[in-house]
């Protein structure tokens, strides 16, 4: 009876370390510390769409209003961008390793009251490039059959 004891408490154990280990890297992923900091977005492109043929990106301003714009990105995941012209949002966001050959790098808009948890709507972009000094996000948008991308090419600061 207590040898059962002893190795179910370690069954359970193993089980627990195994599960809070896995929670930490889908939560946070393994290539984080890329992502980690404050960042410039330097500049917007598009791939597949016409300059100006989107005009609100986020709920929040036209793209080229993100130029210049300061991500900082803390490790716990709570962050926040500045617009050029002082516009600041809070944001919680993650890097989704689901799709190994399609890292996302994924945010939701966090407004004062509110816990991340309980956000249900966010952004989704592809994580093209991150050395972790030039980072390059795409921003899927339906063009008819096709998939168009914003692109949104940061630098570490």
């Amino acid at each position: 009876m207590k040898k059962t004891l002893q190795l179910a408490f370690t069954v359970l154990a193993f089980v627990f370390i195994l599960q809070a280990c896995s929670t930490t890297k889908s939560l946070v992923g393994a290539q984080n510390g890329h992502i980690n900091g404050t960042w410039t977005l330097t500049n917007v492109s598009y791939d597949g769409l016409l300059p100006n043929a989107v005009q609100d990106v986020f709920n929040q301003a036209p793209p080229r209003d993100f130029i210049n714009s300061t991500w900082q990105l803390t490790n716990s995941g709570n962050g926040m961008y500045t617009l050029a012209n002082g516009t600041s949002q809070t944001i919680f966001w993650s890097y989704n390793t689901q799709d190994k050959s399609n890292p996302i790098f994924q945010f939701k808009k966090i407004y004062q009251g509110d816990k991340a948890k309980n956000v249900t709507d966010g952004y989704q972009l592809n994580i093209a490039q991150n050395d972790g000094k030039f980072m390059t996000l795409k921003s899927p948008i339906r063009v008819g059959d096709k998939t168009a991308y914003i692109v949104y090419s940061f630098q570490k600061k």
